[in-house]
């Protein structure tokens, strides 16, 4: 070994041994005849001395030094004078006797600190010295722990860790695959596996029973904070259980893993709510339950004063954002401009101030008489001193707008705390989505989603009333997994193909294997799959999933440290029989 220990051991304990150091140059202060040097691995930092009067050559070695360079030292351990309470080893020192440069290192592009001067893009393209740095570091060991714990926790209920292909045949709905070309089958290609469904549906029928999986999943979609190209999950299926037996299971596994990694533990159930009420009173179906601030629907009250931005809208909503009436113009202003943002999309914004005199003030006093606003503030029981704030429009629309302005009031009010967590399950999805473009329903999870049973007899006849048998675990406004019970009979599975406007030689080409392995007996069984690198995320208090993957993709989906994607060569090219096309932009 070229070391006897690693740079974050040594302690008080171990002064007066002689040890032998390797690692990497942080810092060096020259100070007098004195050099000290922070030597760097990946357990920790430790001070080296290099002393003048007791070696001279020793020490002018030691003024050499660059950062980042490779370097082995001997010496024998002390005890700091001046000790840093900000180290682990703070309380001691080496006094250097050797010293062995292994390696030069040209100067990093960004200080490999804490906070570095690094941008997004320049870390990214030297990730390799970005993972140097402590913080993304400890985001990576985190990683490793939970994923540790997930596999200790699910083999000791009984699940089994099976690997499934990562060539499979694409399959349609949901997001687009990545796809990869055959050499040996020109002209055919495989697909990247979204997710591992179908078959984790196998191994049910297979009768494995309990299966899990830390799964490498693919997905061609627009990219954002919580989305990656490629993400792990944490995927799971059981045979012979409900949805009550899923949840349990499950939000056990959450229950143990906050407390194994945050030491929270969380006495009561987790609360449950209907997609349906997810929708009207937060306007997503991942809501923050950190706070408040439910909306508040307000189109009765409001109609029929002449005010046509509420009387021609489909819907009008508000919140009630405590102790803010205060704000000023300017702020109001801002507010207007945020929710006509086009990622937001609301046409403008209604303020009601309650004012601690206890009458209002309000942008639409020309409309409303201070009896009016009283009836509108009772219905968010708002007090003196608060901000009631409305808008009006299409309902999805606006209640999505909505749902951005009340994230953004609590981000005001500091109510979005990293620290807090509020778990919830959303369950009651409905079964389809419609699309107007394509007017056609789509399968709002996957097709193999159950339906309610008590729902069936409405597939024919009002399928948009559908309810899926499917559920979300939401933290913090995150969805961090989700799952269904699946649809293990034939015919009910070939009724929701025809129903997602599959024909029968469709159905047959996309899932003939599954539904020919139904036919041999295939179980009662359901899921759930969380996103590992969501769930590092909410621990570590990110805001972005890249940080707790060792080697992301940048917001366009580039590696700009391979420089992937990129052309290939012609020959390979002409290998796979491929001939590109690319249509100019």
């Amino acid at each position: 070994m070229l070391r006897t220990h690693t740079c974050g051991e040594l302690r008080l304990a171990n002064a007066g041994e002689n040890v032998t150091l390797s690692g990497w140059v942080q810092r060096s202060r020259k100070m007098g005849g004195m050099t000290f040097v922070d030597i760097r691995d990946r357990y920790g930092i430790t001070q080296l001395v290099f002393n003048q009067e007791s070696d001279a050559a020793l020490c002018e070695r030691a003024n050499e030094l660059g950062r980042e360079f490779v370097i082995r030292v001997t010496g024998t351990v002390a005890e700091r004078s001046n000790k840093n309470r900000n180290l682990e080893t703070g309380d001691i020192e080496i006094l250097v006797t050797e010293l062995e440069v292994l390696n030069k290192a040209k100067t990093p592009p960004f200080t490999i600190e804490d906070n570095t001067d690094g941008g997004d893009d320049l870390r990214m393209k030297y990730r390799y010295l970005d993972l140097r740095r402590k913080v993304v570091r400890d985001n990576l060991m985190l990683r490793h722990k939970m994923a540790f714990e997930i596999r200790r926790y699910l083999d000791q209920l009984g699940f089994l860790e099976v690997e499934t292909p990562i060539l499979v045949g694409s399959t349609p709905e949901g997001a687009r695959d990545f796809v990869v070309p055959s050499r040996m089958n020109p002209g055919e290609f495989y697909a990247l596996p979204q997710s591992p469904q179908l078959f984790k549906q196998l191994l049910m029928v297979s009768g494995f029973d309990r299966y899990f999986q830390i799964a490498k999943c693919f997905r061609d979609e627009d990219l954002r904070a919580d989305r990656q190209p490629e993400f792990t999950q944490i995927d799971c299926e059981m045979s012979f259980v409900e949805q009550e037996d899923v949840l349990n299971i499950f939000e056990g596994m959450v229950k143990h893993l906050f407390k194994f990694v945050k030491n929270i533990d969380f006495k009561d159930p987790f609360p449950r709510m209907t997609w349906a009420d997810a929708m009207k009173y937060y306007g997503s179906d991942k809501p923050d339950i950190r706070f408040d601030m439910k909306f508040v629907e307000l189109k009765d009250a409001v109609s029929g004063h002449n005010f046509s931005v509420f009387d021609s809208a489909d819907y009008v909503g508000g919140i009630c954002a405590k102790g803010c009436a205060g704000y000023t113009r300017k702020q109001l202003d801002e507010l207007t401009d945020f929710v006509k943002r086009p990622q937001v999309g609301a046409k403008g914004l209604v303020y009601i101030r309650c004012e601690e005199s206890g009458s209002f003030k309000s942008s639409i006093d020309k409309f409303y008489a201070q009896e009016d606003l009283k009836a509108i503030a009772a219905r968010f029981q708002a007090e003196p001193g608060d901000l009631i704030l409305i808008l009006a429009g299409p309902e999805r629309k606006t209640q999505k707008a909505l749902c951005e302005l009340r994230l953004e009031m609590a981000e005001r009010l500091g109510l979005r705390d990293k620290n807090v967590f509020a778990p919830l399950w959303v369950i009651d999805f409905p079964l389809l989505e419609w699309d107007d473009e394509t007017q056609r329903f789509y399968a709002m999870h996957h097709p193999f989603t159950s339906p309610n049973p008590d729902d069936i007899p409405l597939l024919e006849t009002d399928p948009g009333a559908v309810r899926a048998t499917a559920y979300d675990m939401v933290v913090n406004g995150i969805e961090l997994g989700g799952g269904s019970i699946r649809i293990h009979e034939s015919g009910l599975q070939q009724r929701m193909f025809k129903l997602l406007g599959f024909t029968p030689e469709q159905a047959e080409a996309q899932f003939g294997f599954l539904m020919s392995a139904f036919q041999y007996g295939a179980p009662p069984h359901g899921g759930l799959a969380f996103g590992l690198d969501r769930f590092v995320s909410l621990f570590a208090g990110l805001d972005s999933i890249r940080d707790c993957i060792a080697f992301p993709k940048n917001n366009s989906g580039r590696d700009v440290m391979f420089d992937a994607p990129s052309e290939l060569a012609q020959a390979q090219l002409d290998e796979l029989n491929l001939i590109v096309n690319v249509k100019k932009q």
